[in-house]
């Protein structure tokens, strides 16, 4: 359009869950390649801060909630590309992984095949639909739901590291609260930490239409580590010592169902380092990695040409929050 400032795209992505903490680093990617992003999210009035990641009237917050198809459909209006972020670690009231990730993924499919576009969906690596957990069954639900439409991609990462993530930073805090630190199940689990911008590209280039549709990508980075390497590599990045305790997962599994009473009787206050479920104790009895068929169909980062960045490279960034002194440790030192 003549009037449109230069750089600025005619066309339209809706991304659902652009709040969150992957949405708002896919809401950047999408704005600096010149898209309109329609952030469809359940407060609008709270996602203000994602406007300044684009340029005047690039980013505009709306009201979505996928639970409610009609308002599913609203949102997706005109749009030539839909992501679907939307996912839950926890299940809260009436958010519940069959609600969110089976049902709610199904009717983001269902408006994407109705309205012609490429659908973008975010699973994990885990999801099976004979998993053990719901979460499992769930996220692998909503997979079959978008690889029904035509050109979908569907992306499974491994533990996904930036500065609002909810591992590197969990891990920072439980060392700031606790004299001790468990090890459950011995701390053998292991990982594979993606970068959030990494994910952000991949989504990116999913819209661009550069990289294959009617595919499930594993998304993993550079290394892989054990719980206790990467317990003590943020012990080692925040400044602070602490004893590890050995917690075996029945135990483990003991604990986390009591910080499940103690946080319902509180209405949800429980610091949230120390909220944990037993689903998501259950997760971490199984290593989270790229699979190696995955490897071998070069459905990964480095099959689509992005060079996964090491976590070495930015935790330290945001992590400093959790040195005794904050940004003035250096200074105290000295």
């Amino acid at each position: 359009m003549a009037n449109e400032p230069i750089g600025i795209s005619s066309k339209i992505v809706t991304v659902f869950g652009a709040s969150g903490f992957v949405g708002r680093h896919v809401v950047q990617a999408l704005a600096r390649r010149g898209y309109r992003v329609r952030a469809a999210v359940r407060r609008p009035d709270l996602a203000g801060f994602l406007q300044p990641l684009g340029m005047v009237g690039q980013v505009m917050p709306v009201q979505a909630n996928v639970r409610f198809p009609w308002s599913v459909a609203k949102a997706a209006e005109g749009a030539s590309a839909i992501v679907n972020l939307v996912g839950i670690l926890a299940q809260k009231g009436r958010q519940t992984f069959a609600a969110v990730q089976d049902a709610g993924a199904r009717v983001v499919a269902e408006v994407a095949g109705s309205e012609g576009v490429r659908l973008v969906q975010m699973s994990a690596i885990g999801a099976d639909p004979n998993g053990e957990t719901p979460y499992q069954r769930s996220k692998a639900a909503g997979e079959a739901a978008a690889l029904a439409v035509d050109g979908a991609v569907v992306l499974r990462p491994s533990v996904v590291f930036g500065p609002e993530d909810d591992f590197f930073n969990r891990f920072a805090a439980l060392g700031r609260l606790l004299p001790v630190l468990p090890l459950i199940g011995g701390g053998t689990t292991k990982f594979q930490p993606v970068f959030v911008g990494d994910v952000a590209e991949t989504i990116a280039r999913a819209i661009d239409g550069t990289i294959a549709g009617n595919t499930v990508y594993e998304l993993g980075g550079l290394q892989i580590v054990t719980l206790e390497e990467v317990m003590r590599y943020v012990l080692s990045v925040t400044g602070r010592q602490r004893p590890f305790v050995p917690m075996p997962f029945g135990a483990a599994r003991i604990q986390a169902g009591f910080m499940e009473v103690v946080d319902r009787l509180t209405f949800g206050k429980l610091p949230r380092p120390l909220a944990i479920t037993r689903d998501q104790l259950r997760l971490l009895e199984y290593d989270n990695l790229v699979s190696e068929t995955a490897r071998a169909e070069r459905r990964t980062l480095e099959g689509i040409g992005i060079t996964p960045t090491s976590f070495e490279a930015i935790v330290p960034s945001y992590l400093w929050r959790f040195r005794r002194y904050g940004q003035f440790e250096k200074m105290r030192e000295a």
